[in-house]
């Protein structure tokens, strides 16, 4: 066996790096609506595990939801991986999304995600200077 030895100054990255790698974890947003949830699963979780993801943090069941990657349904017999979500494509600074809807009586409701907000621009005092001196500022002593 051979060993590396690594010297990083960022150790939270390797950490992370190591981990989506290594134990194949994807980086999921599931939107719905105005409502974001991120969570970390293995690629080797079926859709059906990820829904029951969802039903601990939103109280829906499995059979009332229907989860989509790029507009398709995903079958929730397979696995995150087979379905194109994988430590390459999902990752920590750029997790995919998957969209979530519901079962609205005996039909589901369509797929919606809402747009994210854009900051406001900032206040004219809050915005950076010019750096190349004006005639206007004095020297504090």
């Amino acid at each position: 066996m051979t060993l590396k030895v690594l010297h990083l100054s960022t150790p939270w990255k390797l950490m992370l790096r190591f981990c989506s790698v290594h134990l194949q974890i994807v980086f999921l947003m599931i939107r719905r609506h105005k409502t974001t949830i991120f969570t970390d699963p293995k690629e080797s979780n079926t859709v059906f595990e990820l829904k029951h993801i969802v039903k601990g943090i939103l109280k829906r069941p499995p059979e009332e939801q229907r989860l989509y990657k790029d507009g398709q349904l995903l079958d929730g017999g397979k696995t995150l991986g087979e379905c194109g979500f994988t430590s390459q494509t999902a990752r920590p600074q750029a997790p995919a999304t998957v969209g979530l809807a519901f079962r609205a009586d005996d039909t589901f409701e369509a797929l919606r995600m809402e747009p994210f907000s854009s900051p406001l621009e900032l206040p004219d005092v809050m915005k950076p200077q010019d750096s190349g001196g004006s005639g206007n500022e004095q020297a504090v002593q």
